[in-house]
């Protein structure tokens, strides 16, 4: 069966995505209405999600708690937690859900065909056929509910969304993201928060959540997409037995609604809380917030993150540094979001005081006016679009397979107009004409029309109160002890029976019949022969005579090609730890013999996709005590590159000059900023690698070179910095002298003009995916593996001198 054959779906648009390399369809289902697009290629691991227009009227975290409820339990699997019983027989590559400001979707993936039609199923059924209907006690559980385990206990408020938001409303960067958006945008959705506002929480009602449930969880007001390789006809056809068919057309008034501009800049303050042995110097939050135009301008999304980068996003960024000599916060960063219905540009400096704030805004005033007189730097604009279309290209995003980027970038226009569902996806004629565009005014033009000619705009101050937590904790104390005392004997046993019920609800095993029908991944469901590896083994004679392994496989690279090198660092002393991290730290961002450390920055975006320096604990298999430590390099690039990429590794290496003690003091200070906040926000990986360090050598070293204790080192030399200061750049200079610069060079290099991957044998390092490469004289003569002629060992090897 074809897509086109199908009666049930009618075909709004069909087009390849070259950009992308994969077809494209535009569907939508006849009987209901709900909105499909398709992207079916030759990728293995295949996406789908289903997403519903979700947008919130008040601050209850309705959104956010049918998120939760659905998935806990529906008609066909109807256990209390199917996705965990799921998952233990699934080799899904994500599975997950999302409340978004205005959406939430409901994302899965998975390689294995049976395995990816499981998790559609669960998830179809889950959303639109969930138990909530039949159970109030999962509104209770995921939503809230007052507690009491017997009459003379204290009134509580308890549920899983509710202790999250908790949560989420003591973290000063969410606090402050949070007040931005809700005073940007005061009369839309946007204005209120999706999440829950746990103050406001409580005021949700069971009958509320299940409206809510009921008016935007239904297929009219669906977004269904499907990416990869699999029949795309038989599933569609599917979706339609089991699920749509069995629904008739509904209009759902979803719409988002623009926020109309303001007259004039408007003023917030919030609040946030710190301990009463905190000192609230330097901890006030600044930021300048601008919103202009929407989801229709297909060039603005990349005009913006280039602003963010000509702003803070380099070292040398002259706003950045004028805001830091000023003394004006210890981070100071630009950042836009283009993934609302209109968008948004903030210039934020943390570890700031509220007497700064004429001054920051003066700065980013004269930043404006110095840009509309004198233009962008326009190989700072140039280095920001190279780097974004390598990305682009590259289309590697971690460990979110490139399906569900893709699907989820449809919705940044596809949820506000049906007919845009594949605008923001294609973009490499974008990049083309943003990059001769630098040439011309037009950055200058976008500049004046977001910033000096808009007043819709806000300044937001986060500021630092001792013992509010304490002061909040003790007001909702007293709140619930004046609702107890409004409460009758019958209302008390209530609340105490509930709270009893839901409990045993909770501990109660679920039926194993029901378990049971949780589908589950048989052995013959599963490949039963592993994918051979396409290997080639040829012997390469370099200077020197010596003879190295070389292996060739088969791998598509989209024009890439990609460098790794390591220097084996295991015998480097313990006490030279936290200096190495201080020099993986630095290394990059500051001055060389040939740059200055903004120039150098710009170079390396303009000629690669990143250069990045690291450090690598690898323990051995059978033995975790017996581990290697590796100082890397790595970098990528397009293949026509790869000679000036290779030149500027070498540069950063051997030519980095750290003399400059109050640029490593800027560096070091926006370090400790962004891991004192990045520890906040995941308390739960900080705690584990810091217990993780009493239990093995690896977990010892990565505490010492990233974790609580590298921070604490950190947070002395700053506070010492003057007098330590003037010893930091020897120290430097000895750790990268007891780098193993004369040992051993790891590499991995694609040629991307065959497709292919050349690496030197791994059995000479003995680590995992990692090929050696030993040079007398480091970079001196650079082995280019993707330069090698007829595919073969023997062919010709470029150098440099």
């Amino acid at each position: 069966m074809r897509i086109e054959d199908l009666k049930t779906y009618e075909i709004e648009e069909h087009r390849f995505l070259k950009d992308i390399n994969t077809d494209a369809y535009l569907l939508r289902h006849i009987k209901t209405g709900a909105r499909v697009a398709l992207m079916p290629n030759d990728e293995e691991n295949k996406v789908f999600y289903i997403g519903f227009r979700t947008p919130p009227k008040d601050s209850t975290g309705v959104a956010h708690i049918v998120e939760h409820t659905v998935l806990c339990g529906s008609d066909k699997y109807p256990i209390k937690d199917p996705f965990v019983e799921l998952c233990k027989g699934s080799l899904n590559t994500f599975l997950n859900a999302m409340t978004y400001p205005d959406k939430t979707v409901y994302p899965v993936a998975s390689c294995n065909d049976f395995d990816f039609k499981n998790l559609m199923d669960v998830y179809l059924d889950a959303v639109l056929h969930p138990n909530i209907y039949k159970e109030e006690k999962i509104f209770r559980q995921e939503g809230w509910h007052y507690e009491m385990e017997n009459a003379d206990d204290d009134l509580k408020i308890n549920g899983v969304v509710y202790s999250e938001m908790k949560g989420a409303f003591s973290d000063p960067d969410d606090i402050v993201e949070r007040q931005i958006m809700n005073s940007v945008f005061p009369d839309t959705p946007y204005g209120v928060e999706s999440g829950g506002d746990p103050d406001v929480i409580p005021e949700l009602t069971y009958e509320d959540f299940l409206n809510f449930h009921q008016r935007f969880y239904h297929p009219s007001n669906s977004y269904i997409f499907l990416y990869g390789n699999c029949d795309m006809a038989e599933r569609l056809d599917y979706i339609d037995r089991e699920y749509l068919s069995h629904y008739d057309i509904l209009s759902v008034d979803s719409e988002i609604k623009s926020q109309k501009p303001f007259a004039s800049m408007k003023e917030s303050v919030i609040e946030y809380p710190i301990t009463e042995n905190d000192d609230d110097k330097d901890k006030t939050y600044l930021n300048l917030t601008f919103c202009h135009g929407d989801y229709n301008d297909k060039e603005l999304p990349i005009v913006l993150r280039a602003f963010e980068y000509a702003f803070s996003g380099n070292p040398a960024a002259p706003l950045r540094k004028a805001l830091l000599e000023a003394g004006i916060g210890n981070e100071v960063y630009a950042s836009s979001d283009c993934s609302l219905k209109q968008n948004l540009f903030g210039f934020y400096s943390k570890g700031a005081n509220k007497e700064d704030k004429d001054k920051f805004l003066e700065i980013i005033r004269t930043e404006f006016d110095r840009i509309l007189k004198e233009g962008f730097d326009k190989k700072t604009l140039l280095a920001f679009l190279v780097r974004e279309e390598f990305k682009y290209r590259e289309a590697d995003f971690g460990r979110i397979p490139k399906g569900l980027t893709y699907g989820l970038d449809l919705l940044d226009s596809w949820l506000y107009d049906d007919t845009k569902a594949f605008y923001h996806v294609e973009s490499l004629d974008t990049y083309k004409f943003l990059k001769e565009a630098v040439e011309t005014d037009y950055f200058e033009k976008k500049l004046k029309e977001f910033f000096v000619d808009n007043n819709h705009c806000i300044f937001c101050m986060g500021v630092p109160v001792k013992g509010l937590t304490l002061k909040k904790e003790k007001e909702l104390a007293d709140k619930l002890s004046e609702i107890k005392s409004g409460l009758s004997a019958d209302e008390i046993e209530k609340i105490v029976k509930d709270t009893i019920e839901l409990r045993e609800y909770q501990e109660s095993e679920d039926r194993k019949e029901d378990l049971e029908k949780i589908p589950m991944l048989k052995r013959e469901d599963l490949e039963k022969e592993a994918k051979p590896f396409k290997n080639s083994k040829h012997t390469l004679t370099i200077n020197g005579g010596r003879n190295l392994d070389l292996w060739q496989h088969e791998y598509f690279t989209n024009g890439v090609s990609y460098f790794r090198m390591l220097f084996d660092i295991t015998d480097l002393s313990d006490d030279m730890l936290f200096d190495l991290s201080l020099l993986k730290t630095v290394m990059g961002l500051v001055d060389t013999t040939e740059h200055t450390y903004g120039k150098l920055y710009n170079e390396i975006f303009l000629k690669t996709g990143g250069i990045r320096p690291g450090i690598i604990v690898s323990p051995n298999c059978k033995d975790a005590n017996n581990l290697r430590v590796f100082f890397e390099l790595k970098a990528r690039c397009f293949e026509e590159s790869t000679e000036d990429a290779v030149k500027l590794m070498k540069e950063m290496f051997l030519c980095s000059d750290y003399s400059d003690t109050d640029r490593l003091r800027e560096i070091l200070l926006e370090t400790r900023a962004g891991m004192q906040a990045s520890f906040q926000s995941a308390g739960h990986q900080t705690a584990s690698g810091r217990a993780m360090s009493k239990l093995s050598k690896q977990g010892w070293i990565s505490e010492r070179i990233g974790g609580i204790r590298y921070l604490d080192d950190l947070t002395e030399l700053l506070d010492h910095y003057e007098e330590q200061k003037a010893s930091l750049p020897g120290r430097l200079q000895k750790v990268l002298e007891k780098i193993d610069v004369w040992g051993y060079v790891s590499y991995k290099v694609f040629n991307p003009a065959t497709g292919k991957v050349y690496k030197v044998s791994e059995e000479q390092l003995n680590i995992e995916s990692s090929g050696i490469l030993y040079d007398e004289n480091y970079l001196r003569y650079v082995t280019l593996l993707s330069k090698i002629k007829n595919e073969t060992a023997g062919g010709l090897l470029s150098s440099l001198s």
